[in-house]
């Protein structure tokens, strides 16, 4: 228990950091995989908390879709190696007050909500997951299909429009 704890620490101090990194960089490719790293350390903190499935599946998404990500910074951004310094926060004042005010709250939610006392039996393991498999599987199936053809066609969609514009610019460079 003592060692889980440590674990659980440990990732969420990575995890903190990272997401820190994420607006210290001045590259956006450098942004997403701090972002991806500190989406893994939650993965691991569900790992560490015996939370494989959440875990795995935390890990699995963060990995592919932050890698999306770069992949389309770098083909459409201007710089995405960050060579030219640019500054990764907007306004600041207005971000900050809003972080402050955001970790106050959510320290009241998490110090005065009446939490009621643990859970008598809790379901093993396996219970839970195959709980989890059948809401996946029937109420949650149209919402999850939905998205991931929606996405699919998002990705279609930008890297025929990034083929059109370069295929452009190619015949502008051999008409002048």
């Amino acid at each position: 228990m003592i060692l889980q704890t440590v674990f659980i620490g440990l990732f969420g101090i990575a995890a903190i950091w990272f997401a820190v990194v994420v607006f210290r960089t001045h590259s956006m490719v450098r942004s997403a995989l701090a972002l991806l790293f500190s989406q893994a350390a939650l993965g691991a903190m569900f790992l560490a908390m015996q939370a494989e499935f959440l875990g795995v599946l935390q890990i699995m998404m963060m990995a592919t879709e932050m890698s999306i990500m770069a992949i389309f910074m770098v083909m459409f951004m201007m710089d995405p190696g960050g060579l030219g310094g640019m500054d990764m926060t907007h306004q600041k004042r207005g971000s900050q007050a809003a972080g402050v005010i955001g970790a106050f709250a959510a320290l009241g939610v998490a110090f005065l909500a009446g939490w009621g006392s643990p859970a008598a039996t809790v379901p093993g393991p396996q219970e839970q997951l195959r709980g989890l498999g059948l809401d996946l599987m029937e109420r949650s199936m149209l919402i999850f299909e939905t998205a991931g053809v929606t996405i699919l066609a998002a990705m279609i969609a930008a890297t025929a429009v990034a083929l059109a514009t370069r295929s452009a610019t190619k015949q502008e460079g051999n008409d002048e």
